[in-house]
């Protein structure tokens, strides 16, 4: 009893704030003389009180989120602004410890008044205020740059002024010795004038400009500052409006590792305008513009590496198949007058052989032409498609391709594709690992399903070694898994494979 005395003396006696709360109810369970006076309430009016009663609604938020975080980690440090009874308010520092009171988990907190603190520190209230105001409009120009593929020059410069207010600003990018503007803001253009450009003389020119990557700031643009008279160098051809009616100059480089790609060029009437938190500020907003810029270049890279791609494989497809198609055709109409005078059965059978070339020419350029037009893969009957490359696969292989195929199928254009792909790849597969006499293509409706099945009794292979990996068949599961349709395959060494993609088609009704 001694020693609990000698507690509650100590705790009655502790200048600061005490609050013990109850995390259930979040009522005021205890609170020592200075707690209760800082409210000023007696201990009777404070004890069984709610304690967010007490919080203004100002810091409503962030005591409900500190109540949480503090009974996930036991982390309670803020500062909150708190209504006294009367209506008066004041600062309170916040610390509160996690305890145990009456075999109820509880907060234990301390809290100081600091509203003399508070009150006197306006200014960093201030700096506070208008550090949170950068945060946000960094976060909008991350979010411009970052919501489209292509770079909005404009809106860029429009958000940075919200962040610092220029007379004059500019965005450009670098090629070769060339400095080629993007957008211009503050700077009244001649219309249909073309965007200036900034010529310069050599390399040591973008090294200057470059910097190490870090901005440059001109106090006075018109001193004999070195930097002063490189900038107004640069202006002087082509550029001059960009420096009229300005003092001060800020070039912050857009730069990816040592490479300088661009900059932003931001000018004020004032002298010595820029400060160096501005600089800054327009430095981060420069590195996500030159990221941007790079990834643009990298897409156009590989975009174009696609399409190389894409034509060297047309080539191929021309050379091995069409190629040899026609110019087997072209031996075949040569000799075939001299053929018909000496055996005409025979030179039926090479105009069978001759019909047969031009047709699988033919299929095979239509595909071609079916891969440089997208449009017709979705626009075709999928089973026209499908007869197709089995006539291309004829001509390419010499043998016989029996095609049945369902007309005027209606599906997904998804769904389409995957099936065009899956038999396309077979049948690649076919003509150059099968080594078949003998191939079936058919394309059915069977109730709600859709089933497309390849044969060939060419030579097979062991399914427990190729599944994986080999004759495209990675390539074909994905498709098949894309649009949620189920692919078999059937394969023995020496018997042949056969190859079913089957999806069903929830818009078909049974026996329709």
């Amino acid at each position: 009893m001694a020693m609990e005395l000698k507690y509650r003396q100590i705790f009655d006696e502790i200048c600061d704030g005490l609050i013990i709360t109850d995390l259930e109810t979040g009522l005021i369970v205890e609170a020592n003389p200075a707690a209760c006076s800082q409210h000023r309430c007696t201990r009777e009016e404070f004890i069984g009180q709610r304690l967010a009663d007490f919080i203004h609604p100002s810091s409503q938020k962030e005591y409900d989120a500190y109540i949480l975080r503090f009974q996930v980690d036991g982390v309670f440090e803020t500062r909150l602004m708190h209504t006294r009874q009367g209506g008066d308010t004041f600062y309170a520092g916040w610390r509160a410890k996690p305890l145990v009171y009456l075999n109820q988990p509880c907060l234990l907190g301390i809290i100081r008044d600091i509203s003399k603190e508070v009150l006197t520190d306006k200014s960093q209230s201030q700096r506070v205020d208008s550090h949170k105001q950068e945060q946000e409009i960094l976060l909008a120009i991350s979010h411009t740059l970052a919501s489209t593929p292509e770079l909005q020059p404009g809106l860029i410069l429009d958000q940075l002024q919200q962040l610092i207010e220029y007379t004059h600003g500019s965005l450009f990018v670098v090629k070769d010795l060339t400095l080629i503007t993007l957008a211009i803001r503050g700077t009244p253009q001649p219309d249909q004038s073309p965007q200036p450009e900034i010529q310069l003389e050599d390399m040591n020119a973008l090294d200057t400009l470059l910097n190490g990557r870090q901005p440059i700031r001109v106090a006075d643009l018109l001193s004999d500052n070195p930097r002063a008279h490189f900038f107004r160098s640069l202006l002087e051809d082509g550029a001059e409006n960009l420096g009229e009616g300005v003092r001060s100059w800020m070039w912050v480089p857009l730069a990816v590792k040592d490479r300088l790609i661009g900059g932003l060029a931001l000018a004020h009437e004032k002298i010595n305008y820029f400060t160096n938190h501005q600089a800054s500020l327009a430095l981060s907003v420069a590195n996500q513009v030159a990221l941007t810029l790079d990834n643009a270049r990298l897409a156009e890279q590989a975009q174009a590496i696609a399409v190389m791609e894409e034509r060297q494989r047309l080539a191929r497809n021309l050379h091995d198949a069409v190629n040899q198609s026609l110019f087997t055709a072209g031996i075949i109409a040569e000799v075939l007058p001299r053929l018909w005078d000496q055996d005409q059965d025979l030179a039926r059978d090479s105009l069978k052989d001759l019909h047969r070339l031009t047709r699988s020419a033919q299929a095979e350029m239509r595909a071609l032409l079916a891969e440089l037009r997208p449009s017709t893969l979705t626009d075709t009957d999928l089973g026209e498609l499908i007869k197709l490359l089995g006539y291309a696969l004829s001509g390419r292989i010499d043998i016989p391709v029996v095609v049945n195929s369902t007309d005027n199928l209606k599906l997904p254009t998804s769904v389409q594709i995957a099936f065009y792909r899956v038999c396309q790849e077979a049948l690649n597969n076919i003509a150059k690992h099968a080594n078949a006499s003998h191939v079936e293509i058919d394309l059915q409706q069977a109730g709600t399903d859709i089933k497309l099945r390849i044969y060939d009794n060419g030579k097979g292979f062991d399914q427990n070694q190729t599944i994986s990996g080999h004759y495209g068949l990675k390539m074909m599961q994905e498709r098949a898994a894309v649009i949620g349709a189920a692919l078999t395959v059937i394969s023995q060494p020496g018997q042949g494979t056969e190859l079913t993609i089957t999806w069903e088609n929830p818009a078909l009704e049974e026996g329709n």
